[in-house]
């Protein structure tokens, strides 16, 4: 194997919880533990919801935590030239479409179908603006018209052919794109998504071992594509385990009591923490 090179890419749209950490020790301990390299990236994307403070306290509980990173920090939002240009590409060999339908006019269409389309991402969109008419199109975004742009999976999969993606342990996952459908890789008012910009960072950054959480294991499919397609290499996948409340629920950010900041704060030491992250 080559150099492993892993990732922690946290959103900041809130503080670091006891689920965070395990998240991120995973793929710290698989970087140190080989000799290999573990990155930082802030998927600040979302400015509406991001916060330069919850950046900030994230570096902070990291480094108390003595989760360490190599290089500097990457910061999505520093990138947007680069997802756009990705963007143009795949526009320019008719692999994404836009699509103008609003939130509410995609769940009425699905609850028109007999059977509602959902995947384990959420509602899957009815390809309702794919055969729209490109004069029509064209026409809207010259109006400029609220609008996202949609990959379609049934063009980019004839172009690739059958994909799969391999598991840190040996397996391999044939791609199967009925799990997410034609996918947003953004919007008029963000050049991207996380779909998008994940894929392009992971390329950009050399990551070797993808390590997440398995809830994110179907956006894999979606991904393995988009690199296909722009002829990036593919990376192993690991998709660890979620750490689970009193309640069985995962950690969410609403978490106020598992946060590493109020743990902090009611006496817990690093060592503490982390054995916590470890049960």
């Amino acid at each position: 194997m080559s150099a492993i090179v892993t990732r922690f890419a946290p959103s900041p749209t809130g503080l670091l919880h006891i689920g965070h950490v395990f998240s991120a020790l995973e793929g710290w301990r698989l970087a140190r533990d080989n000799g290999g390299w573990f990155l930082l990236r802030i998927e600040d994307i979302d400015r509406a919801r991001c916060r330069d403070a919850f950046e900030h306290a994230i570096l902070e509980d990291l480094a108390w935590l003595g989760i360490d990173w190599d290089g500097e920090v990457r910061r999505q939002s520093d990138h947007l030239g680069a997802y756009a240009s990705v963007l143009a590409e795949l526009r320019a060999r008719r692999l994404v479409y836009p699509c103008f339908c609003t939130r509410r006019q995609i769940a009425r269409e699905v609850e028109k179908a007999q059977a509602a389309p959902h995947g384990p991402l959420g509602l899957i969109y009815p390809g309702t603006c794919r055969t729209l008419a490109a004069a029509e199109a064209e026409a809207r975004l010259e109006a400029g018209d609220h609008h996202a742009w949609r990959l379609d999976v049934t063009r980019a999969m004839d172009e690739t052919g059958p994909l799969a993606w391999r598991t840190l342990d040996g397996s391999t996952i044939p791609v199967d794109t009925g799990t997410a459908g034609d996918v947003v890789l953004a919007r008029k008012d963000i050049p991207t998504s996380y779909h998008l910009a994940v894929t392009h960072d992971d390329h950009v950054q050399g990551v070797t071992v993808v390590t997440r959480g398995c809830d994110l294991a179907p956006a894999t499919h979606v991904h393995c594509l988009i690199r296909r397609l722009m002829g990036w290499k593919e990376p192993l996948h690991h998709h660890h385990r979620l750490l689970l409340g009193e309640d069985g629920r995962r950690h969410a950010k609403r978490d106020r009591s598992v946060t590493v900041r109020s743990l902090r704060e009611a006496g817990l030491t690093s060592e503490d923490v982390l054995a916590m992250a470890q049960s």
